[in-house]
């Protein structure tokens, strides 16, 4: 399973394919701020009054997409990469690779996984060029700041690449650590994990003497609402921490007479939803006898990826049609019969080209999405899905989709709502462009033209359009639909949601 592009190759492969009239700015920065599992519908002006003031004087994009599966380190290296899994290769939260382990799944949220797959795959976590990569390339570097997990934080800038790394548990490069350490301290001294990353970031990143692109990461709301529920004391808590110190990153921003420098771009990895599920697809598998026990090898799985050994066509099948019959299993994505089919061989799938998934090493043989509805919870958030757990993320809801974009700055509109469809792809184009670097012929995400100042290019696509794929097929007592909807904006394929409706 080893890849065999290498990154040489990769750049030699890229071709310069958008240019623009900006006129250069040697002193402009870009600072990327990411809220971990950050719904819409949290910005308001009792939860989040940093932010939702910020949202009255940037642009706002309001048909923004997280990149499914939507999950953080998924996001992390979308964002990162300008591209799909399909073609930076990091397929889950959960990943396998049978060079390092053949009987199990590695997390990803640990960053010495990462290391053991780098070691593996020559260097090659990701199959792109990553924004840290580039901006090195370019003369310049890319610091990240992250509050949560060691993983997220070091696949948005997984070769360090000239830059940093800052997690209150890693600091990469190490001979950082001491001078970070001692201008900083600890995480207990200043009063948590999100107020030390933020004063990390005004300390070394917040400078025209720093790096060109600064990214922090905030673990929250995510982890809260892991663990105790959307609207829980303790998440919404946890919100307004978060928002404090966004606040004080914007008034450190005023302080210095750098907010003429730096463009802001906010987003978030995925929304949330309430989780009511009562089984597990290993625990499925396993009663079904469609997989040995938990340990057996005929049958891996990696979050919601299967990977069928010896790619037995049959057994494949049989997975299949048992999880189609399930009310508590969503879309089922399975390889295409023909580069970018959208239907995939088995019948009543969908192909992992239709959902940007198809990796030409690293995509399993089975996809499984969790189905999901519009109830809502006890604190009146809508959206459940049915995974186990208390709150999650990592379907196809729009609820886990929809995610906010902002952007402010000097390149920016101002007070200006966007109804274009964006990605978390789009994120790193648009940085690309703005600091004059020339843009992969690779990556997948587009420039965001309609948020700047500066009049779009007549190539720039402005209409979009809403279209629907559907497979079906026959099982017990009717048929099993999966509808995906695709927002399409001249040749790029953004993906609102897959819903799965059982019946006559």
């Amino acid at each position: 399973m080893k890849f065999s592009y290498h990154y040489s190759f990769i750049l030699a492969f890229f071709l310069p394919i958008l240019s623009h009239s900006q006129t250069k700015t040697d002193d402009l920065r870009t600072l990327i701020v990411f809220f971990d599992g950050l719904r819409p519908d949290y910005i308001t002006t009792e939860n989040m009054p940093n932010l939702y003031a910020f949202k009255q004087k940037a642009a706002y994009g309001n048909q923004h997409h997280s990149v499914f599966p939507t999950v953080t380190r998924v996001n992390a290296s979308s964002y990162a990469t300008g591209s799909y899994p399909g073609t930076h290769g990091l397929m889950g939260n959960s990943v396998y690779f049978p060079q390092v382990d053949k009987t199990k799944a590695l997390n990803t949220g640990n960053a010495s996984e990462i290391d053991k797959i780098t070691k593996a795959t020559d260097n090659h976590v990701l199959t792109a060029a990553s924004l840290g990569e580039l901006m090195q390339l370019s003369g310049s570097s890319m610091m990240v700041f992250s509050s949560g997990t060691t993983g997220q934080a070091l696949m948005q800038n997984h070769k360090i690449s000239g830059g940093a790394v800052l997690n209150p548990s890693m600091i990469r490069p190490e001979s950082m650590k001491e001078k970070v350490m001692t201008e900083i301290g600890s995480v207990e001294s200043v009063g948590g994990k999100h107020v030390w990353i933020a004063n990390a970031l005004m300390k070394f990143g917040l400078r025209l003497d720093g790096p060109k692109v600064s990214a922090i990461w905030f673990g929250d709301p995510d982890g809260t609402a892991h663990r105790d529920g959307i609207g829980a004391a303790t998440a919404m808590a946890a919100i307004k921490t978060v928002d404090e110190q966004f606040g004080r990153i914007l008034k450190d921003l005023e302080s210095k007479g750098l907010d003429k420098n730096f463009n802001i771009l906010i987003s978030s990895d995925h929304g949330f939803v309430t989780d009511i599920g009562k089984i597990g697809l290993s625990e499925f598998l396993i009663k079904q006898g469609l997989k040995k026990d938990e340990n057996s090898d005929d049958v891996i799985l990696a979050g919601g990826a299967v990977f069928v050994k010896d790619h037995n066509a049959d057994q494949i099948k049989k997975i299949v049609t048992a999880l189609q019959q399930e009310e508590w299993v969503g879309g089922i994505f399975t390889r295409s019969k023909k580069a970018r089919d959208t239907h995939g061989w088995v019948p009543g799938t969908l192909s992992f080209d239709a959902i940007h998934w198809a990796h030409p090493e690293r995509s399993s043989d089975i996809l499984v999405d969790v189905n999901w509805n519009d109830d809502k919870n006890a604190a009146g958030y809508a959206g459940s899905s049915f995974a186990r757990g208390v709150a999650g993320h990592g379907g196809f809801s729009p609820y886990e989709v929809h995610i906010p974009l902002f952007a402010y700055g000097p390149s920016f509109k101002k007070a200006y709502e966007a109804n274009l469809p964006t990605s978390n792809v789009d994120l790193v184009p648009t940085i690309l462009y703005l600091h004059k670097i020339d843009i992969p012929k690779q990556m997948d995400g587009r420039v965001m033209y309609e948020l700047f100042n500066e009049k779009a290019p007549a190539s720039a696509p402005s209409r979009a359009k809403i279209k629907t794929v559907e497979a079906s097929t026959d099982i017990p007592g009717g048929k099993y639909r999966l509808i995906l909807e695709q927002s399409i904006l001249g040749k790029y394929i953004y993906l609102n949601s897959a819903k799965v409706i059982r019946g006559k």
